[in-house]
């Protein structure tokens, strides 16, 4: 991949800033179905990666569009950096989002449509916000010439939501040269803000994420008449381990990054959270409690069963899927609890498997960081937090990247920010848009 300068003039005629089209720019990805059903089903990111492809060109960039399999499709760019001696920073996001059923929605889900001061869609804040303010920034700052402190590479991925084996996986195994010299990287969901109180506004720096064990469950039995009776019932066997399992409560762990983040959240609360009485901390945690309170234990979610073929048929097999995230620096321990609770009948097998991150909150990327939201947001307080779910950062981490989860938003006290993620109804306010745009812009200017 070639190393672009910026270019002077490109998107049109006059300036355009950053604020003035990120909104745009947003709806456009919306409407561009990305729904990942994971595996080759569904529609796959190939329009969303040339659209993309075609935006960083009208700057001057030669991005690179590359197709892991047919229609999954990812772009990536480099921006050439004032020292190019430093080492290069990451800007990375996914095109693809889950599936939505438009009759559950308020507005279509592929609309991008606007309404009660929002940008409403599938993707709107997982994560086509973030990318529509990288692409509005990058646009900006190339038009007038504007490079950043060091090398930037841009990615814009995809099937992240199936695991990122056809978008970042595919990019760290096959093309790590694109890569060349990054260190450090910025993505999604860490950077938006939770609301104190008028003087304080805490923003939630992702520094650290569960690893995860998704895992397909299967218990063989004796197949039979329905009417007989049958002590070697799969479906009997594999339903009693899926409920001891769905019922369990695993233990508290408290890492280093969810006890910085409790003891900051404390001092702004001015009252003490204790992870041990997990009721009473989830309560004083607000909108954000969703997000948080599955960083305090591992977790094992039963998601799907499966099993027979006839209603007077007993079947020979039965089979589960579950979604198992755990802590870092504790995955031998949930992996014991786990063959301990579902016992030596349940088969256990992963269906995809990805490790846990967890790096400091420290350092002049972290300093930037604090720097650029506090510019635009007086009474802001950058915090670490663990990710309950996963990113492609676990990918990244692979080439030795440091990585954060930074897309600044100032969002409304009153939205319910963590369902926005994979419900109904997907909004992010137009404001938090402008906002991110302007924190990003400072940001690149520091990084």
């Amino acid at each position: 991949m070639s190393q672009t300068s910026p270019a002077s003039s490109g998107g049109g005629a006059g300036p355009v800033s950053a604020e003035s089209e990120v909104v745009d720019l947003c709806r456009d990805l919306i409407r561009i179905d990305t729904s990942n059903y994971g595996g080759n089903e569904g529609p796959g990111e190939r329009a969303a990666a040339e659209y993309v492809a075609e935006k960083l060109a009208e700057v001057g960039l030669e991005p690179q569009v590359i197709e892991s399999s047919p229609g999954r499709a990812s772009t990536v760019a480099r921006i050439a950096g004032e020292d190019p001696s430093r080492p290069a920073l990451l800007i990375h996001g996914h095109t693809d989002v889950v599936p939505a059923n438009a009759d559950d929605w308020t507005h279509h889900p592929f609309s991008g449509e606007i309404a009660d001061g929002c940008v409403w869609g599938r993707g709107a804040v997982d994560m086509k916000d973030m990318d529509a303010m990288t692409l509005a920034v990058v646009r900006e700052r190339l038009r007038g010439g504007r490079r950043p402190p060091r090398d930037v590479v841009l990615a814009f991925l995809a099937d992240e939501e199936a695991g990122g084996v056809y978008g970042a996986r595919h990019l760290v195994d096959q093309h790590a040269d694109l890569f060349e010299g990054v260190t450090e990287a910025i993505g999604e969901v860490g950077g938006f803000s939770f609301t104190v109180n008028e003087n304080l506004r805490l923003y939630l720096i992702e520094t650290a994420q569960k690893g995860m064990h998704w895992m397909r469950l299967t218990v063989d039995g004796t197949a039979g008449h329905g009417s007989m009776t049958n002590n070697d019932n799969a479906i009997t066997e594999l339903c009693e381990a899926v409920g001891r399992l769905g019922r369990h409560k695993f233990p508290v762990r408290v890492t280093k990054t969810v006890r910085s983040f409790l003891d900051e959240l404390s001092d702004a609360l001015g009252t003490e959270l204790d992870p041990e009485d997990m009721e009473e901390t989830l309560a004083k945690l607000g909108g954000i409690a969703k997000l948080i309170g599955a960083t305090l234990q591992n977790t094992a979610a039963p998601t799907q069963l499966g099993a027979g073929y006839k209603v007077n048929v007993i079947p020979g097999q039965a089979t589960a899927h579950v979604d198992g995230r755990f802590l870092p620096g504790h995955e031998e321990e949930f992996l014991a609890d786990l063959d301990r609770l579902l016992g030596p009948r349940v088969r256990r097998e992963d269906v995809h498997a990805d490790k846990a991150l967890e790096t400091t909150f420290d350092g002049a990327l972290v300093d930037a960081m604090q720097s650029s939201l506090r510019a635009e947001d007086p009474v802001a307080r950058a915090v670490p937090y663990m990710l309950s779910g996963g990113t492609d950062a676990k990918s990244f981490d692979d080439l030795g990247i440091r990585c954060f989860g930074f897309a600044p938003l100032k969002l409304p006290p009153e939205l319910d920010f963590a369902g926005m993620f994979h419900g109904v109804d997907e909004r992010v306010p137009v404001d938090g848009l402008a906002f991110g745009t302007r924190v990003l812009d400072r940001f690149l200017d520091q990084c």
